[in-house]
């Protein structure tokens, strides 16, 4: 199963490079895990929120690959367990999708990318900084792919 997470923003600190390499090392097998770094839009006094939300929301949209199946990760989302990602991925997988999880940049999604998603979801009601989202996105995915393969690190 390929599972992509496509992110706004580039230049990370090396503490999430660092987690995130961490955990991705860790899933084997049968997952596949691919992070899609995407340039933020360029932010000025002049230029909207909402502007810069729909330039870099193109920018996602145009990553979409046809047999993906898209999350939007937004704080309005769906709510779910680790248990629950555990059982949803192995249902993606046994219909042979494969999966993009959109992270937004500082200001979140655009209404467009939030629109186009197959499903909304969200980790937490409170706000995370995007860099975190990251790092919390990749280790639920392994915690969840821990779970499917009878792994101790979900406990």
């Amino acid at each position: 199963m390929q599972v992509r997470l496509i992110a706004i923003g580039q230049k990370m600190p090396a503490w999430v490079e660092e987690a995130y390499r961490d955990y991705s090392k860790r899933i084997k097998g049968d997952m596949r895990v691919e992070l899609v770094a995407l340039p933020m839009a360029k932010r000025s006094k002049n230029t909207s929120e909402e502007k810069m939300k729909a330039q870099e929301g193109k920018t996602l949209l145009n990553e979409i690959k046809p047999k993906d199946f898209v999350v939007a990760l937004d704080v309005k989302g769906k709510a779910i367990s680790t248990e629950a990602l555990a059982t949803q991925l192995t249902d993606w997988q046994q219909q042979g999708r494969s999966v993009a999880f959109f992270i937004g940049g500082p200001d979140g999604l655009s209404q467009e990318v939030i629109n186009a998603a197959d499903v909304k979801l969200s980790l937490s009601a409170l706000t995370l900084p995007h860099p975190l989202v990251r790092v919390l996105v990749i280790e639920q995915l392994y915690r969840a792919w821990s779970i499917n393969h009878g792994h101790p690190y979900h406990r």
